[in-house]
């Protein structure tokens, strides 16, 4: 690893301004690069964690201050896009590859280029430095709109391994099992597997997503990629397994009237669920100190953290379940913005230096995005290390291992046909041939 220079030596380098709603233009730096008051707003990581990363910053950057503001997944879209086009929005902002929350092809042009601070940095081989590629948050240019703040995978569930081993129930590898244990949870008055459908809020279609993977593997990646088309037959047998769920019990009845964020993921935090589907950033809940925070935050009077561990996603096709992943999300600074200097210091210290890198890996919300870096294991603080550090590290490697992409491929206008297609068929307004009929249309229109 090569020896890093000093943010601060760098922020000058960065260009500013943007003339008007998105350009990758440059300018004088605002600001100074050790010194001031910049607003990040994301819809991750969690307050809790963001404020860890933010005083780890203070330690050596004490006069630059930084306020996080955190929105729910399906509100930061419209809130970032009206912040941007204003003189009050953020000065950094969590940008992603694709899908329908903070997408590279709607707020790419907004974020500085940040090209020349890196390769001041860490010189012209920058990109080398990162686990992920960050060609997905380059524009046409070449220049750099966003730098990568790690990884995540998704595809496996989220157990409480404690309300499992207190009731007794076998840990599910296919579809009888699961029901199996999900009349167990039941008859204790629990939930089986928490999930939201709202759409703009809804993680069901990776739901969807893994059962296809488990009837035709690499399937779905194949037609994200426009190999394979979206009326396969897998596609709709996969609509009709998750249909069945709700009939077997391992879904609630309600549940297109909730959304992932926060009901399903305040049942499972509050222990009314046994189950839940999140990805790699699930993991930090496993800290003891993230797990009581997050508990009191879905409503719990002091709790007591639970064991959590992940799972793979149970074989109901008869495949193992495919895990997809890819960079999550980067750190842009808001060209507008009339402190790209400190904002650059900032996001260039937290995603591209050791020391913020380690902070970052620590907090086990993104697989390590900095070469070289991984998680101070026995450190953490985890609720039961002994059984959690495996299980959390296997995932990693099940994670890096992965071909498939979560969201670069996905449209802002594909993920909303997805989300119709779960909804419809789960609220039983449309079978999973009419809905499979719809997305085929809406996906050529």
């Amino acid at each position: 690893m090569k020896r890093l220079a000093a943010v601060a030596a760098i922020a000058a380098v960065a260009a500013v301004t943007l003339s008007a709603c998105g350009s990758s233009g440059g300018g004088e730096q605002t600001g100074s690069a050790t010194e001031g008051s910049i607003n990040w707003w994301g819809w991750t990581p969690d307050t809790s964690v963001a404020e860890k990363y933010i005083a780890a910053f203070n330690e050596e950057y004490p006069d630059i201050e930084v306020t996080y503001r955190n929105f729910e997944n399906g509100d930061y879209k419209a809130a970032l896009r009206a912040g941007l086009q204003s003189n009050s929005g953020p000065d950094v902002f969590d940008i992603a590859l694709g899908g329908d929350v903070a997408d590279f092809g709607t707020f790419g042009d907004f974020g500085l280029d940040l090209r020349p601070a890196l390769e001041e940095q860490l010189g012209d081989d920058w990109e080398d430095d990162f686990t992920f590629s960050n060609d997905g948050l380059t524009r046409e240019d070449g220049s750099v709109a966003g730098v990568s703040m790690g990884g995540v995978a998704a595809g496996m569930i989220w157990i409480n391994q404690s309300m499992f081993d207190e009731l007794g129930a076998k840990v599910p590898t296919n579809y009888d099992e699961w029901v199996a244990a999900c009349d167990i949870f039941a008859a204790a008055g629990k939930d089986c597997l928490a999930m939201g459908v709202i759409p703009g809020r809804s993680f069901a279609m990776e739901t969807w997503r893994s059962i296809v993977s488990t009837i035709e593997p690499g399937l779905w990646y194949s037609a994200l990629q426009g190999d394979a088309s979206w009326d396969d037959p897998a596609f709709e047998e996969g609509l009709e397994v998750l249909a069945q769920m709700k009939e077997d019990g391992i879904i609630r009845d309600d549940v297109t009237g909730l959304a992932q964020y926060p009901d399903a993921n305040n049942a499972f935090l509050s222990e009314q669920a046994a189950m839940v589907q999140m990805g790699t950033w699930y993991a930090q809940y496993s800290k003891e100190d993230s797990a009581i925070a997050s508990m009191e935050a879905a409503g719990v009077t002091d709790p007591t953290p639970f064991v959590q561990l992940p799972i793979p996603f149970p074989e109901v096709g008869g495949n193992p379940a495919t895990l997809f992943g890819e960079l999550d999300y980067g750190l842009s600074v808001n060209a507008r913005s009339n402190a790209t200097a400190p904002a650059t210091t900032f996001a260039l210290w937290l995603t591209a230096t050791e020391q913020g890198s380690q902070i970052i890996a620590n907090a086990i919300d993104l697989i390590p995005g900095f070469v070289g870096v991984e998680p101070q294991w026995d450190d953490l603080g985890l609720v039961a290390p002994d059984v959690q550090i495996p299980a959390i590290q296997t995932m990693y490697a099940d994670a890096a291992a992965s071909d498939e992409s979560r969201n670069q491929l996905v449209t802002p206008a594909l993920a909303q046909a997805f989300d119709v297609a779960v909804a419809s068929v789960l609220e039983g307004s449309t079978t999973p041939a009419d809905a499979i009929a719809t997305l085929v249309s809406s996906t050529q229109g």
